[in-house]
């Protein structure tokens, strides 16, 4: 007997329907993390979704869970990974993700804010992910964009500011303790960008601080 779900659980299984047919792991991080990341840490949701896609095999099923398993936090990601391994592998390989080249810029003393562009790549695709984080606030980051232009998005900084190179950990870091205030307290005034990207961070914040 399959597991019932409520209208919130269907949507969000519903959700996953493009997944199978995309072929770039980048732009299924975007998605995922846009329409789970407001019920990320509903553990209860998650029980019941993994649940009914474990008992439903179909490539869809396989694509969302591969998905949730690494970008869902905590005990609900564990679930998916376990209950991935029992389905077929999507075309994209989320676990092929490498970091790159990580930049600072301090304009705290005249404007309140450090700018931090990371950048990563999938295979011969890079791309960015650039981050104002509000000093005068508490280092709570306001906003937070991905790019695949990395080269362009560093010239706009450097012509506003002097970078400096940081170690990948040194700037997760930073990301984390920021990511952390946000979180505390989720009311406070950020971005659309930030909450739309906010498991796509998470999940490079875990590795580089792993």
């Amino acid at each position: 007997m399959r597991t019932r779900l409520t209208p919130m659980q269907q949507a969000v299984v519903d959700a996953g329907r493009p997944l199978p047919q995309l072929t770039d792991p980048l732009e299924v991080e975007l998605q995922v993390s846009a329409f789970v990341g407001p019920f990320a840490d509903n553990e209860e949701l998650w029980e019941v979704v993994v649940r009914h896609l474990g008992e439903v095999p179909s490539r869809r099923s396989a694509a969302l869970l591969t998905a949730l398993g690494h970008l869902l936090p905590g005990r609900p990601g564990v679930w998916a990974q376990e209950a991935a391994r029992r389905q077929s592998e999507p075309k994209w390989d989320l676990g092929a993700l490498t970091f790159g080249e990580c930049w600072i810029g301090d304009r705290s003393i005249d404007a309140g804010y450090l700018a931090l562009l990371c950048s990563y790549s999938y295979g011969d695709s890079p791309h960015a992910m650039v981050f104002m984080i509000d000093e005068i606030s508490g280092s709570l980051t306001r906003h937070a964009f991905l790019t695949r232009q990395v080269e362009e998005a560093l010239a706009r900084l450097r012509d506003e500011m002097r970078l400096e190179l940081i170690t990948p950990v040194a700037a997760h870091w930073l990301l984390s303790r920021s990511y952390d205030r946000f979180e505390r307290r989720p009311g406070l005034g950020v971005s659309m960008d930030v909450h739309q990207t906010r498991l796509v961070a998470r999940r490079r914040i875990a590795l580089a601080m792993n």
